[in-house]
């Protein structure tokens, strides 16, 4: 082995341990998120304690510095089913979501992990396309969850996980709720309060269609 194949093996060595050590300081200077442990706005003591569990199975996020993460709810007075009918639509996500003037998939789309849309945005909003992978879709638990991948946008490393629940009250009243949360980079130039607030506001506005629209389809399905 010659000088110059000596020296350029030391420098990819150097460079391979300077990536892992910063990869292990982010870990280490990442916490796990407490959502299970504050009552999201809208939701009760009590909703919480019967979530909580799923919470913390599925809505727990490593945030490192630099990003945000948050929790959000939405009662619904229609049937889990029909609640979740909807939300499972990877490929129709403007179903319920605001902001989001056409969604494509590919020829051949298969609604499974891994899968891929390419969103198209509205005006008015820093951000014109993103391309989002489906991370998981379970039926039976009603859960579901994406990344955002690429794009136009500032929100880098998105990633969000959505689980709907159905909930009864002392007084045998049942209703559904949705949980929706996320976690995100904070922009350059951005504080942390800045993009929770922008990413908050978005998300509830979604969760508020979410309801008006299927508890329109409960009322249709009655009559």
């Amino acid at each position: 082995m010659n000088k110059a194949e000596t020296s350029s093996m030391a420098a990819a060595a150097a460079a391979d341990s300077e990536d892992s050590e910063t990869a292990t300081a982010a870990t280490a200077t990442a916490t796990a998120t407490t959502h299970h442990l504050t009552v999201p706005q809208g939701l009760t003591q009590a909703e919480l304690q019967e979530f909580a569990h799923s919470i913390s199975e599925f809505h727990t996020y490593q945030v490192g510095p630099g990003q945000c993460s948050s929790l959000l709810a939405q009662r619904i007075h229609a049937p889990l089913l029909t609640v979740w009918s909807v939300v499972r639509l990877f490929d129709r996500p403007q179903t319920y979501k605001h902001f989001i003037k056409s969604c494509h998939v590919g020829d051949g789309f298969e609604m499974r992990v891994g899968c891929l849309r390419d969103v198209n945005v509205i005006s008015g909003l820093p951000a014109e396309t993103s391309t989002e992978r489906l991370d998981i879709l379970d039926d039976e638990r009603h859960v579901t969850g994406f990344s955002i991948i690429g794009g136009e946008h500032r929100l880098r490393n998105y990633r969000s996980v959505t689980t709907v629940h159905e909930y009864q009250n002392h007084g045998g009243e049942i209703w559904t709720v949705v949980l929706e949360s996320y976690v995100v980079d904070v922009p350059e130039g951005n504080t942390e309060e800045d993009t929770r607030l922008f990413a908050d506001t978005v998300v509830k506005l979604n969760l508020q269609k979410l309801a008006s629209v299927t508890e329109g389809l409960a009322r249709d399905q009655e009559m």
